[in-house]
């Protein structure tokens, strides 16, 4: 509901226009990605993944050393050798394998069944949170999980087209990609890393490029060198380098700028477009029962997603104490109820010691008589002297331990 003020008006019709601007820019520049990949191993002439994702990861190196190192755009973390073995090496790994066989089941699965099977990946990233302690285990999560594996099922059931080797391929990626999105978390986010796109190339693009060297050298150079019938175009590979760094700005600009919830809402209609672009562009097969699945996984994703934002508000919730924010004391004061209970504690504590300076003026005039009536107001006086300094004492006690614990 938009507010009655025209100013006020303007804006937030500004706000969602510029939003939605950063959610079409990158559904377009993710399909141009996905399509240009798929043209470019399966019908363009060089069916080298590993090639492929290797050219990927040197030029997003070279952008990122230029960009830390030389313009100083970003800053560098500096990691020491160790930091960068023991936390970048491992995600570099299961990137580079994540790229490597997604980019693989491209020759042999269509575009439409590997943007179905990717609805898998909230699941297994909730299995991998799960292993490795970022999540918790939910029955309820979990069954919705599994119906989502259901619908993947139902789509690889009516696929036409489809080759077991490609769905392994594709299958293995995706276990890759949600273990490297869970080490992530607990290597870098968990230690104060919190990496631009910019430095996760400097940092990241390297160590997937130094492994994926082996298998290149191992498995595709022998086929680059014996076979001549494929092609090799500078200027494409280079338009191809820089659709995908540009949909890694793209994907933080998004973020950014609206919310990781709004990128899987956006991701579930850019799915269907991409079924549909495989479909006239590739002339991809799509059946009934492939959709009726994909819905089905679509519905249990949208579901998975509302339950998230629940979990989120109630730690929220948890966290704030289960208070509206105005409801709180500030910083630097005190609750009315802490107030009233030390109020009643110290008149206790006043009431006890005035008894007790009394009974003492009674055993002393009986002893002494009434000449020593006068020296008696003294220790009463000085009682509660003393016990408006317990109460700033105890004020004071009180405001310091609740400041420390702030």
């Amino acid at each position: 509901m938009l507010p009655k003020d025209p100013a006020a008006q303007a804006k937030v019709i500004k706000e969602v226009i510029r939003s939605y601007s950063y959610v079409v820019t990158w559904m377009g520049i993710s399909i141009a990605v996905i399509l240009f990949n798929k043209w470019l191993l399966a019908y363009s002439g060089f069916p080298f993944p590993i090639a492929l994702t290797l050219w990927h990861m040197f030029f997003c190196s070279f952008v990122g050393v230029l960009a830390v190192r030389v313009f100083k755009v970003v800053k560098s973390h500096n990691m020491t050798p160790r930091e960068y073995y023991t936390r970048v090496m491992p995600i570099g790994l299961l990137y580079a394998g994540s790229l490597w066989l997604s980019n693989s089941a491209y020759l042999y699965l269509s575009v439409s069944f590997i943007q179905m099977t990717k609805s898998l990946m909230p699941g297994l990233v909730y299995a991998s949170g799960v292993m490795l302690g970022t999540e918790k285990y939910s029955r309820g999560v979990t069954l919705n999980m599994l119906l989502i594996a259901f619908g993947v099922l139902v789509c690889a059931y009516g696929e036409l087209n489809l080759v077991l080797k490609g769905v392994v391929q594709q299958l293995t990626a995706l276990g890759f990609e949600a273990m490297r999105l869970t080490m992530v978390q607990v290597l870098i986010n968990s230690k104060g890393y919190n990496m631009n796109p910019i430095q996760s190339l400097y940092y990241v693009s390297p160590a997937c490029f130094m492994c994926l060297l082996l298998p290149f050298v191992s498995v595709e150079m022998p086929r680059i060198r014996t076979t001549h019938d494929w092609t090799f175009n500078p200027s494409v590979m280079l338009a191809n380098a820089l659709t995908a760094f540009i949909l890694n700005l793209a994907v933080f600009l998004l973020i950014g700028k609206t919310s990781a919830l709004t990128m899987n809402i956006a991701g579930v209609i850019k799915d269907w477009m991409l079924i549909f672009f495989s479909f006239y562009l590739f002339k991809a097969p799509v059946t009934t029962l492939n959709l009726l699945g994909y819905a089905f996984c679509c519905s249990g994703v949208v579901v998975y997603n509302h339950m998230k934002l629940q979990m989120i508000k109630s730690k929220v919730a948890a966290s704030s104490g289960g208070k509206p924010d105005e409801e709180k004391p500030k910083d630097g004061e005190r609750s009315k109820e802490d107030i009233l209970t030390e109020i009643r504690r110290l008149q206790a504590q006043m009431a006890e010691l005035e008894d007790r300076v009394s009974s003492s003026a009674k055993v002393m005039n009986s002893v002494s008589g009434m000449g020593l009536a006068g020296a008696a107001s003294g220790p009463s006086e000085r009682s509660n002297d003393m016990v408006v300094s317990a109460a700033v004492v105890a004020s004071t006690e009180q405001t310091e331990k609740e400041n420390k614990d702030k």
